[in-house]
């Protein structure tokens, strides 16, 4: 991270700076106002920010000029997916090993690369499938590397995460096939990875939340791998957010904004953002059914952009009979943990993770 009374950033510096920060959150735009449209506050955004997180986040908008407006767009995309290339050139931690497969792919596509982190088959662990963020549209299983690393050797598990096919070169459903084909690598050969086929979980961030849950439905409606829990992390689920569903202007003003979202959706969808038919299973919060999905797990900001719809989920999850945890971080952006991972805010929101991992992972009782 570039220190934050840095010199005036080149704007190839800027994308890349920002590509180390939320690698694993997801993409960073920010408009210069919210939509007209919009309900109008007289209240400077920034004062829905978290009191610990506002100077942090003031100074970063300062230090690397997100005050201009930055929609996402495809003429701006190159220049973005180049940010998350620079940012996958990070090396990962020595342990535990990192194994880069090309695995088969759905019937008709091609093959998929995965990351394999921690693999042993003298032992029959927990696994968890990962899908990366990067709005639909930008972002590689590679950046996601020291995280997943991290995440491997505090709750000694498996992890495989998925280098899935971006849109819009891929629309819909193709992604899906991607991580469905890693998810079914992963059951095939449990044996040599050293996973317990009992206890399999998905995870994403963002997007990759968003696929994470798409995975879960799929899993189920399929029947052929059953699914321990799913973790969404301030998951994109509902392609309706920010186009047909308006939010308040200080929701989303922050990192991933309703423009952006309306970008990353309709690039997956081949349709616009919010339009009346979407292809099914494309977006989890229009699943009418969701009886019969894992134990769930979701986090999110207050002020994340995500926040009604991630929240709204957790309801239908509840009412549907599914074991459901919602954790709603106080003044909380889209990213805010990994911006600021030593904020009381994050640790509160990392620990509630953490022990929902632990929970879904417990052997099951004899």
């Amino acid at each position: 991270m570039y220190p934050m009374n840095s010199p005036p950033l080149a704007a190839t510096n800027r994308w890349f700076a920002l590509g180390i920060i939320l690698t694993f959150a997801g993409c960073v735009f920010q408009e210069a106002a919210p939509p007209a449209a919009q309900p109008v506050s007289s209240v400077d955004p920034i004062e829905y920010v978290a009191p610990e997180l506002q100077k942090p986040l003031a100074a970063l908008i300062k230090a690397l000029h997100l005050d201009a407006d930055q929609a996402l767009n495809a003429e701006n995309l190159p220049q973005m997916r180049e940010q998350y290339r620079k940012a996958a050139e990070l090396r990962p931690l020595p342990a535990p090993v990192v194994e880069e497969r090309m695995i088969p792919g759905a019937a008709g596509a091609p093959d998929v690369r995965i990351y394999v982190i921690g693999a042993k088959s003298d032992a029959a662990r927990p696994v968890i499938v990962h899908t990366h963020g990067g709005g639909f549209v930008s972002g590689t299983a590679k950046t996601a590397l020291l995280p997943m690393q991290k995440l491997a050797l505090a709750h000694d598990c498996v992890v495989v995460t998925v280098d899935y096919r971006l849109a819009p070169e891929t629309p819909f459903p193709g992604s899906l096939e991607d991580n469905y084909a890693a998810l079914k690598w992963v059951f095939a050969n449990a044996d040599t990875l050293g996973v317990d086929r009992k206890r399999i979980a998905l995870m994403g961030e963002s997007a990759g939340g968003g696929h994470a849950a798409m995975l879960a439905i799929a899993a189920r409606d399929r029947g052929e791998i059953p699914i321990r829990a799913q973790f969404l992390i301030y998951p994109m689920l509902d392609d309706r957010t920010g186009s047909t569903v308006i939010t308040p202007p200080w929701m989303g003003r922050y990192i991933w904004t309703a423009s952006a979202n309306r970008f990353g959706w309709s690039s997956l969808l081949g349709v616009p953002a919010g339009s009346k038919a979407v292809p099914a299973g494309a977006v989890p919060a229009r699943v009418e059914n969701l009886r019969g999905l894992p134990q769930t797990f979701i986090g999110v900001g207050s002020i994340d952009l995500f926040a009604n719809e991630d929240i709204e989920y957790a309801r239908r999850l509840m009412n549907a009979g599914v074991a459901t945890e919602l954790q709603v971080v106080q003044g909380g952006f889209h990213g805010f943990d990994n911006m600021m991972p030593n904020s009381d805010a994050s640790i509160r929101f990392k620990t509630a993770l953490d022990a929902a991992i632990k929970r879904a992972f417990a052997p099951d009782k004899k």
